[in-house]
Order: structure tokens, then C-alpha cells, then sequence
């Protein structure tokens, strides 16, 4: 990963974000992006103006997030 493990030094202009929800959104969801090999950008899509927050595949995996789940590879 670029600049060792300084995840908001990655730029995220290009992202290509999904949503990732387990159910029928009606209102907004959680967004995820890959933002490198081993980095991703999960934001809220009701708040736009707020920045994603970044994290590493291994701290999606220890809060319970699979990626794959929302068809992004690992």
C-alpha cells in the first residue's frame, strides 16, 4: 500500500463505490469501495458531504464485513 499504512493519503476521486446493504434501501445505505489491494472507503450515502471513512481488509473483516458480499472482490 502507498505511503505505508496511511490510509487518507489514497486518492479516492475514481472509487467506484456500491452499495452495501443486506436488504431493500429505500432510504440510503452504507457505500463501499476498493481504494487499493488492501484499502477500502466505506461511506453513507444520506451524507454525502461527509468524507469516507478507510479502512484496511482486515479491519472490514473483524467488524463482520465481507467485501464479496456486495460483489467486490477480496
Amino acid at each position: 500500500m502507498p505511503n505505508g499504512s496511511d490510509l487518507y493519503a489514497l486518492d479516492i476521486t475514481s472509487a467506484a463505490f456500491v452499495q452495501a446493504c443486506s436488504g431493500p434501501c429505500t432510504e440510503g445505505c452504507v457505500t463501499l469501495a476498493r481504494i487499493d489491494v488492501d484499502a477500502w472507503a466505506l461511506g453513507d450515502s444520506k451524507r454525502p458531504d461527509v468524507a469516507p471513512l478507510r479502512f484496511t481488509t482486515e479491519e472490514l473483516s473483524v467488524a463482520g464485513i465481507d467485501p464479496a458480499r456486495f460483489g467486490l472482490a477480496n
